[in-house]
């Protein structure tokens, strides 16, 4: 009994001798890698006295103290520091040990290196960056706006400003035949100098700008609910290509769909918009959207990230969101995953305030969220506002610049001409450089190639 004794004791001192082994070894690897010098090279978004905000080429945006760094907005900067790296928190803490600048040179007509993120749309970089080169300042901003189509003069309108695209509502369509929608995209798509996107939302059920019309469609287009529970997966496939024929014949580009929300409440303000599935079966009718839109001239639109849930609508109100991360993580990302692992082009951001995840901004103005997407989900394509006239927002000072800041790509608007003023004075007053409008506007025009409505001979 004693020899059995002895040997329980011996073993347990072995296996404590072990842990105390491997955790002192995980320590040192750790601290190894803690005070290693590592690099960053990145792009300087904003900074202060206090703070500087980068961009990787992967559009990660990491928030330094300033250490004394003396760098201009719009630089590309390299770092040497110790510490860790966090990109799923906005503030970082490392220290800077040395670092170096160089400004990306407007006469290189190669897209710069330090952008390059190997991207869904990176065949295009080179061709779109070229045509950036040749644009005015007012022409680049126009690019990264997705503007609510105007009630009067809007071929003027169209020939001033050169927006990135348009976005249309069913009071466009309304009483006009097919006829008459064709001939006014054609007339606006002949007045632009790079081919325009033409975007709608046309979901289905609820929302239905084009379908309403009965002089445009046969029928009404159903929700994505009524058409799972009648035909599964393979009618919403179906559906999707019949959806996409339509508003391609239209002369119509992007549909800012499908919604790929999980909500649990019938009394949400999304439900009814939703495929009112669990996360599983709304992340393959993600994919199955995704998929069947490949080359009908349609690109399709992830909405709305991080997730809606059963949250108030920010149509008319701030809405926060007060769920913890995980219960994000688990039930509302998979589906944006599936829809990026399908080739998703597009992702448009929320207005809700997502507490566990930033608790001061509405997600389309947060960094943190916006590193979520590229980070996590590895998204490399659009990212585009909710409409930045929606109430949530549009109270907000500056509200174009804080966009643009937090990592967005494209952004739809109503008042472009104060948005235009806001970044121009932004830019003149060294808080954003044309460098990232450049960047941002390449992305768009990248994105443009890629849709098919530009070519690389084409002038």
């Amino acid at each position: 009994m004693k020899k059995i004794k002895k040997y329980i004791i011996l073993i347990i001192s072995l296996i404590i001798i072990l842990i105390l082994g491997l955790f002192l070894i995980f320590s040192l690897k750790t601290s190894e890698t803690n005070f290693d010098t590592k690099k960053l090279n990145a792009s300087v978004l904003l900074t202060n006295q206090h703070q500087t905000i980068l961009q990787d080429k992967n559009n990660i945006i990491y928030t330094i103290n300033n250490d004394n760094l003396d760098v201009n907005v719009g630089e590309i900067i390299s770092l040497n520091y110790t510490g860790l790296l966090n990109k799923n928190s906005e503030l970082q803490n490392i220290e800077i040990k040395d670092y170096e600048t160089n400004l990306v040179m407007k006469e290189n007509n190669n897209f710069p290196k330090e952008w390059y993120d190997n991207g869904i749309f990176k065949d295009y970089y080179d061709f779109a960056y070229k045509k950036v080169q040749n644009m005015t300042l007012d022409e680049k901003i126009a690019q990264i706006l997705l503007v609510r189509y105007p009630n009067n003069n809007q071929i003027n309108v169209l020939k001033k400003y050169q927006f990135g695209g348009f976005v249309f509502f069913e009071k466009d369509f309304k009483d006009k035949t097919k006829k008459e929608v064709k001939e006014m995209i054609n007339s606006l798509q002949n007045n632009s100098k790079i081919p325009l996107l033409t975007a709608v939302d046309e979901e289905g059920g609820k929302v239905v700008r084009i379908s309403s019309n009965p002089n445009l469609s046969k029928k009404i287009f159903q929700s994505s609910s009524y058409l799972y529970n009648l035909g599964g997966l393979n009618l919403i496939a179906e559906d999707t290509i019949e959806k996409s024929f339509l508003l391609n014949e239209l002369g119509l580009n992007v549909n800012l769909a499908p919604v790929i929300d999980v909500a649990t409440n019938p009394d949400a303000y999304i439900y009814d918009r939703t495929l009112k599935q669990n996360t599983d079966i709304t992340s393959e009718y993600a994919k199955t959207v995704i998929e069947a839109s490949k080359g009908t001239g349609v690109s399709y639109t992830l909405k709305h990230f991080p997730g809606y849930a059963n949250n108030s609508d920010t149509h008319t109100n701030i809405s926060t969101d007060n769920r913890d991360y995980e219960n994000i993580l688990e039930n509302d990302l998979p589906p944006f995953k599936a829809g990026i692992n399908a080739g998703a082009e597009a992702v448009l951001i929320s207005h809700n305030i997502v507490t566990s995840i930033d608790d001061t901004n509405p997600a389309s103005l947060s960094i943190s969220v916006h590193n979520l997407l590229r980070n996590e989900l590895d998204f490399t394509g659009i990212i585009i506002t909710d409409d930045l006239a929606m109430s949530a927002v549009s109270n907000t000072d500056n509200i174009a610049v804080k966009a643009i800041l937090a990592g967005n790509d494209l952004l739809i608007t109503t008042d472009y001409e104060n948005d235009i003023v806001k970044i121009k004075e932004a830019i003149y007053d060294g808080i954003l450089s044309e460098n990232i409008i450049d960047k941002l506007a390449t992305r768009v025009i990248s994105w443009k190639y890629y849709k098919g409505l530009l070519f690389e001979n084409q002038k």
